[in-house]
């Protein structure tokens, strides 16, 4: 095949790229070494991809005439070089034009190892369960979401930009059993006939200097040029992050796409449905991967971010699943990488953060996703049925980085807001090392008429992916369940109450349960022992998460009585494959499971 590419009319014999003399080959690397030699950007772009500049538009040019070719070329446009083509430019910007040392951050040998190393799908497998005995409330499905990549890149990558793998333990009668599958998004679909990832991943596709910037930008163009995959009608995929059930889907998210609708059938498999649009005409194109669903109505407040004004856009998703009218924030000033949010019975309140996005950092050969350490982060509090943002009042508030928030409810007849929330206290740390990131759990009051907010840390340890029983969302809460945050893995969990003083500065944890060394958990869900009975106790239930043991290379699916002062695990389920490091979790009832 090497003979018949180089000989074809696709590369033209005499094309730099394929007679690379060992001295040319030595100065693609040596632009990367400012310490070996003092070159301009300019030089730099010209150096490194004008050679693949060239050869790209001569290869979408000749595809361009193949379209229609004679019957002399039938037979080679029926042969798959265009991807092969594209593939061997692809080798040649990251053997020759990527920066050779790479950051720990976007290291995929260091990133995909551990408890973070992928894992290949598997069909329904029955499930020992080897402690205790699963509680009736359980009949159903847990289902945890994360970054899962079917190919190993040898590009720069970043843990948050993996394939969505949905881990499903699904419960009846006692009896469990075991599934995870990719969730079918068009990324992964292209990538799979191709057989290698090339979609570009904004936090880390850009990150390996000038040149190589330059040339992935241009291949990429090529690709979709070439129709090897089309994200204006079909996104760049993803829907790793969160799983939710409203408008009677189940619907997995990513911030930087639509939402996929997937499907647990009845023998625990996973079918992916498609991307969905929520019925709109609107354009539409992605939004936060953590909507607020009102229990009472049936509606979802969501939003969307965006590197061009309006940087924010407030929408409304329709109890019959149908999105309502967006409302542009243009007071927001630049686009700020805005995770999470938070909504009460009246209000949505948004964090500005730390965390932004600048398409100038591109042309510098970096991620345009970093930290704006200069930026004072604020709040912006508008009225959740507000047509326009003329009520919206932005606050000022040093210090807070808010990433993900767990509950939101009003005080004082709607005068001022509480929210518990983490913090990225070192937020210039967050994208290189998140467990380094100091997260910290926070009571936040917000004075509506005075602008003012106050802050309470409700324990010293670093927390984040924290839950609360369901049934009290957009309520006064009292108990909070955190994942503790260790240096290398999720270690364990917490619960607070927060009606306790913080007199001594040691927070509020009332129970907590370490998984020990060597093992990595991640988010607990909280289900309820009776969801319907009205007069349980708020803590009344269980916590749900899995928990993966490196010392004997065993995963878990825990169940943990939450009202007990150790946690204590009252039952347990081997499963049949490792779990990796994941996002966030969701646990479907029987009954709804039957409606979807």
């Amino acid at each position: 095949m090497e003979s018949t590419l180089i000989s074809s009319s696709f590369i033209p014999c005499h094309h730099e790229l394929l007679h690379l003399s060992s001295s040319k080959r030595s100065n693609y690397v040596k632009i990367h070494h400012e310490s070996t030699i003092t070159i301009s950007k300019s030089s730099i772009i010209t150096t490194t991809f004008n050679p693949i500049k060239k050869l790209i538009n001569h290869t979408v040019q000749t595809f361009q005439n193949l379209k229609n070719p004679s019957p002399s070329i039938n037979n080679l446009h029926q042969q798959p070089l265009l991807p092969i083509i594209f593939n061997k430019i692809d080798d040649f910007i990251i053997n020759f034009i990527d920066s050779p040392t790479l950051h720990p951050s976007i290291n995929p040998k260091h990133v995909l190892s551990g408890h973070s190393a992928p894992v290949d799908e598997l069909p329904p497998t029955a499930c020992a369960v080897v402690e205790g005995a699963l509680p009736p409330c359980l009949d159903g499905a847990y289902i945890r979401n994360g970054p899962n990549p079917q190919f190993i890149p040898k590009s720069p990558y970043h843990f948050f930009e993996g394939d969505g793998m949905l881990h499903v333990i699904r419960i009846s009668q006692g009896k469990a059993t075991f599934c995870c599958r990719y969730v079918k998004t068009h990324k992964h679909a292209v990538e799979r006939e191709i057989g290698r990832p090339f979609v570009p991943r904004v936090l880390s596709s850009f990150s390996g200097g000038i040149g190589a910037s330059a040339a992935r930008l241009l291949l990429t163009s090529a690709r979709v040029l070439a129709g090897q995959f089309d994200p204006a009608a079909h996104g760049f995929g993803g829907a790793n992050a969160t799983v939710y059930l409203f408008g009677g889907r189940l619907l997995a998210f990513c911030e930087t796409d639509l939402p996929y609708a997937v499907k647990i059938t009845p023998e625990g498999d996973i079918a992916t449905l498609g991307r969905h649009d929520f019925q709109t005409s609107e354009p539409f194109v992605r939004m936060t991967a953590h909507p607020k669903i009102d229990r009472a109505t049936g509606e979802a407040f969501a939003y969307e971010y965006d590197v061009v004004r309006p940087f924010l856009t407030f929408f409304r998703i329709g109890a019959d699943g149908r999105k309502q009218k967006g409302v542009p924030i243009s007071s927001m000033e630049a686009c700020s990488c805005t995770h999470d949010f938070s909504v009460t019975e009246n209000y949505a309140v948004f964090p500005d953060i730390q965390v932004v996005v600048n398409p100038w950092w591109f042309a510098g050969g970096r991620s345009p996703v970093g930290i704006d350490i200069g930026k004072v982060p604020r709040v912006g509090v508008i009225p959740k049925y507000a047509e326009d943002e003329r009520e919206m009042r932005w606050i000022d508030s040093p210090g807070l980085n808010m990433m993900h928030c767990v509950n939101a409810w009003e005080e004082d007849g709607g005068a001022a807001i509480t929210i518990v929330a983490s913090n990225g206290i070192s937020v210039d740390k967050f994208l290189d090392n998140f467990h380094l990131a100091q997260m910290s759990l926070e009571k936040i009051t917000i004075d509506v008429e005075a602008k003012t907010v106050r802050r309470r840390r409700l324990s010293t340890k670093s927390l984040d992916l924290a839950v609360i029983n369901p049934a009290y969302a957009a309520k006064k809460v009292r108990y909070v369940y955190a994942t503790i945050l260790g240096e290398t893995s999720w270690e364990g969990v917490v619960k607070l109450d927060l009606s306790l003083p913080d007199e001594d500065g040691s927070g509020c944890t009332v129970a907590s349960r370490l998984y020990g060394p060597g093992c990595c958990g991640g988010e607990p869900f909280f289900v309820a022992r009776d969801p319907k009975d009205p007069t349980a106790a708020e803590d009344d239930g269980y916590l749900v998460t899995y928990v993966h043991d490196e010392n004997i290379q065993e995963s878990k699916f825990l169940v943990m009585d939450a009202k007990s002062p150790n946690l204590d695990i009252i039952a347990a389920v081997k499963l049949p494959q490792r779990i990796p490091d994941g996002f966030h979790g969701l646990f479907v009832s029987e009954a709804d499971l039957s409606k979807l």
